[in-house]
């Protein structure tokens, strides 16, 4: 089987991330394009790209923060990210459908938490639906509350990493 290969997002990468992101995800919980392309723009060192023989398959990406507030909308959009700032919040973790089920998040995931480590980060939090909390905590995330946000009307649960 052929490994993936990682890279940091550029803005070439904007459509067929945005196409990926609107396949994996249900309803209004996809970012837009618009919001893609001002993550890779703003932060492309948090926008972590997977390609299985030269195919974009699946990306992460996140901002950096002082103070997470996991429902803090406006992040999304990267308000108030610092790249210094010593905490990582994850926005998306997606594999193109076609390619799910082969353990590729899990590969991905690693590799952007030994990146954030090399980066000095402290912290990597996360928001998730029920049927993937057992998932990340096996990834070594613990679980810290239910979210109070309802992103695309969906319930939510906040989870973080201590690097």
């Amino acid at each position: 089987m052929t490994q993936p290969t990682f890279r940091p997002a550029v803005p070439a990468d904007t459509d067929r991330c945005f196409a990926i992101e609107t396949t994996a995800y249900e309803g209004d919980e996809a970012a837009t394009h618009a919001k893609i392309a001002t993550r890779i723009a703003v932060y492309p060192q948090g926008f972590l790209v997977m390609e299985l023989d030269g195919e974009l398959i699946g990306f992460i990406n996140g901002g950096c923060a002082h103070e997470v507030v996991m429902s803090d909308e406006s992040f999304k959009e990267l308000v108030g990210h610092d790249p210094d700032a010593p905490n990582v919040v994850i926005m998306s973790v997606v594999i193109d459908p076609a390619q799910q089920g082969n353990g590729y998040a899990s590969t991905m995931m690693r590799t952007f938490v030994a990146q954030m480590r090399a980066l000095g980060k402290r912290s990597i939090h996360l928001m998730c639906k029920d049927r993937h909390v057992a998932l990340y905590e096996r990834m070594g995330y613990r679980y810290v509350r239910p979210s109070s946000s309802d992103h695309g009307g969906m319930a939510w649960h906040e989870m973080v990493m201590d690097l």
